[in-house]
């Protein structure tokens, strides 16, 4: 009962109170709901509790005559009361103001009290009302106290079941019971903390609670749960010792947690015991020392204990066929568990998802028996039984793709998603991405892939990526076909797991510039120098073909300085391209950088196209930048045609790079015919230039050169007309022969002039 204050202790206002709870307990459901929530929105009823309101005479005025409830109408009422406070502490938090919501709605008993307790949402929902009700009168009594400590210990709450237990009810004179601790002590053995278990177990003789089989089934399986096979041993020879009697559920209990450490001669031991204390085992003794030997792969040793239950009187269930029929799957015998299971089938025990969990691993990870693995999900399918263990798919995926059956290994695949709470491993659709490319189903691959873009699988963090064998096939295809972009896009999903492929990046360069999309395929590039990933030489000559077929000479010039920055060699015939694109598109001095990388990087053809840019770096009057060129060539052993040159020159009239092209030859003693000399002597006189020739003429007399005589005596007769008597003077004479020859003659010619 709740506790209620005296009248006499009542004031004027109190008792107004009062009065306004004994009328709501005579209200209506739906008055009792509207008063409940006047200070907050409708919006917090539940369904049900908006449903309660009866429209009809129970929503007139409460001062109407109204007939007095009957007795089932009152006890709907007391269970539309409870949950409308579970529902009201789910949906808001836990202050005054939803504390005084709740007061207002009646007074509280024991019933309504563990109702609220056991409806309530959450623990701490829960927690929060057994400590607030306290305050408002109502004394809890043990049936309170043990629900509590029950709830909480299974919410893994166990300091606030133990305050509860230890302190608040020795401090309000409630007794606790063994039933409280042994609640408590399972619930340290479900948190694996065995030691507190055993604590809380020792303490309660000086806490005045005698042990039975009840707290000592608790200990066993608390400390057992996490392996401590001789502690249980020990504790149990403590039992006998204080006068305990073990129980069928003791015998049960030890040997489960033997059976769990796989401890299986302790456990026949304990087994032996048992019946010679004449405890007669149950269906549950045997399958639990049935699951032992299954556990340990000793099936004939099973085989036994399924005989002697059979013979015992015990017909097996369908928890002694699971057991039997994942033991034979797990020892490789998987023949003997499909007997197994056709055997429960012909006994009309109910298959259950554990029976297929049993089953399926040995089924799905035989090629041999993929057929028949997938017989077994179709049933699944039809009995609605989604199984724990999500990785059978994959599995079984993988051995119809492996057996060849691909048809069967989608069908597979598209049944996945129909069982609840089954979300399609990436793993998967690798295998099945990996397969059907092997197989040439390209289509279907397609398909599947789609599927899984439009899905975002893959982005979720929680999955791994696929493997390379995986997606590389399905990218390259792509790229080849000419869908790179859907390709990308696939790779892009992979890039934000962490997957920097050199397959997948140069196959995307070459889709790109197969279709005729350089920018993308350059844009691939430079992701891939940033993430320091190796790239091919291939993938930058489709690069700069494609640039080129876009009549982009600039761009494939800069493609193909990044292939050779990233330690590739481009062919002379891919020099050739680039330089012909670029000397055609006008971009001579450009087209003069790429002939020098080539003649650097040791390239010695194209000759033909290096005389083109050399001429017309001459003819354009980039003449440093022309002998530059020429002087890398006879550095690397590239002999270049000096003689075509400079006739090419004197045609075209370029007196001024004639005659440095001739001062540049005669000072890397280059090998130029002498009627060169006197092609470049006959324009410079005739442009005027006769100093220039005077001191060619000078150098190439020098040397031993025969020059034109006539031509000669040109040059000495321009002279004396300009007044450079002393020039033609040593002329004559070095034409004579009287002037002598070599350095000392080049001086004093020098010295001249």
């Amino acid at each position: 009962m709740a506790y209620l204050p005296s009248s006499s202790a009542l004031t004027s206002s109190a008792a107004h109170r009062a009065s306004k709870t004994l009328t709501l307990a005579s209200l209506s459901p739906g008055s009792i709901l509207h008063h409940a929530f006047s200070s907050s929105s409708y919006s917090d009823l539940t369904p049900a509790a908006a449903a309660a309101g009866d429209p009809g005479p129970s929503d007139q005025d409460s001062s109407s005559a109204s007939p007095p409830p009957c007795r089932e109408n009152s006890t709907k009422k007391e269970e539309q009361l409870h949950e409308t406070i579970c529902y009201m502490m789910a949906r808001r938090p836990w202050t005054t103001r939803l504390q005084n919501s709740i007061r207002s709605l009646a007074p509280f008993d024991q019933s309504l009290v563990l109702a609220v307790l056991r409806g309530a949402r959450h623990p701490d929902h829960a927690l929060h009302f057994f400590r607030w009700v306290e305050k408002t009168g109502f004394r809890h009594d043990p049936d309170t106290y043990r629900e509590i400590i029950l709830l909480l210990a299974r919410a893994s709450m166990l300091n606030h079941a133990r305050c509860i237990l230890l302190d608040d009810m020795p401090d309000r004179l409630v007794p606790p019971s063994e039933d409280m601790f042994a609640t408590l002590i399972e619930g340290y053995g479900c948190a694996r903390i065995p030691q507190e278990a055993v604590k809380i177990f020792r303490r309660l003789p000086e806490l005045g609670v005698t042990r039975t089989v009840r707290s000592y089934d608790a200990v066993f399986k608390a400390i057992l749960r996490s392996g401590r096979v001789a502690m249980a041993r020990r504790l149990f020879n403590a039992m006998i010792a204080e006068g305990v009697l073990p129980g069928l559920s003791t015998y049960n209990t030890l040997l489960w947690g033997f059976c769990l450490s796989i401890k299986m001669e302790t456990a026949q031991r304990f087994f032996a015991d048992m019946k010679e204390r004449g405890i007669a085992p149950d269906l549950v003794t045997y399958n639990t020392i049935l699951n032992g030997w299954a556990r340990a792969k000793k099936m004939d040793d099973a085989e036994k204990v399924f005989a002697e239950m059979t013979a015992a009187g015990f017909a097996p269930n369908s928890i002694s066929y699971n057991i039997m029929i994942k033991g034979y799957v797990c020892s490789g015998r998987v023949d003997d568990g499909l007997r197994m299971f056709s055997e429960m089938g012909e006994k009309g025990l109910t298959f259950s998802e554990k029976t297929f969990a049993a089953l399926m691993p040995g089924l799905c990870d035989d090629v041999g028996r993929a057929a028949e693995a997938q017989k077994a999900l179709n049933e699944m399918a039809k009995l609605r039984l989604t199984p724990n263990d999500k990785s059978i798919f994959l599995r079984l995926v993988t051995s119809l793709c492996e057996s060849g059956d691909l048809e069967g290994a989608l069908e597979v695949h598209r049944k996945t998603s129909q069982f609840n709470h089954v979300v399609v491993d990436p793993m998967q659709y690798g295998v099945l991405l990996e397969s059907l490319c092997k197989g040439e189903k390209h289509e279907s691959a397609i398909a599947l892939l789609d599927e899984l873009l439009e899905k975002g699988t893959m982005q979720s963090p929680q999955y791994p990526t696929l493997e390379p064998s995986a997606y590389n096939p399905m990218i390259e295809y792509l790229c080849d076909h000419g869908d790179t972009k859907k390709a990308e896009a696939f790779f892009r999903q992979l890039m934000k797991k962490g997957v920097d492929d050199k397959v997948a990046f140069n196959s995307l360069i070459r889709g790109h510039a197969k279709e005729g999309m350089p920018e993308a395929a350059s844009e691939i590039l430079t992701i891939m120098t940033h993430h320091g990933v190796p790239t091919d030489a291939d993938s930058y000559v489709l690069l700069v073909e494609s640039f080129l077929k876009k009549s982009e000479p600039a761009d494939a010039r800069t493609a193909l300085g990044s292939m050779m920055e990233q330690g590739h060699l481009p062919s002379a015939s891919l020099f050739r391209s680039v330089m012909v694109a670029l000397f055609d598109d006008g971009r001579v001095q450009t087209a003069s950088r790429v002939m020098k990388s080539m003649i650097e990087k040791g390239v010695k053809e194209n000759m033909d196209m290096v005389h083109k840019i050399l001429e017309a770096l001459f003819m354009r009057g980039h003449v440093e930048e022309a002998l530059g060129r020429i002087n890398l060539m006879i550095m690397n052993d590239c002999t270049p045609d000096i003689d075509h040159l400079l006739i090419t020159l004197c045609d075209s009239d370029k007196a001024t790079e004639a005659q440095k092209l001739v001062e540049f030859a005669l000072e890397r003693d280059c090998d130029v015919s002498f009627s060169s000399y006197d092609r470049v002597l006959d324009v410079l006189y005739t442009a005027g230039k006769t100093m220039p020739a005077y001191s060619i003429l000078c150098k190439i007399k020098a040397k031993g050169g025969v020059v034109d005589k006539k031509g000669c005596d040109d040059i000495i007769k321009s002279l004396i007309a300009e007044g450079k008597t002393k020039q033609a003077d040593i002329l004559s004479r070095i034409l004579a022969g009287k002037a002598p020859s070599g350095k000392s003659g080049e001086r004093v010619a020098m010295d001249a002039f």
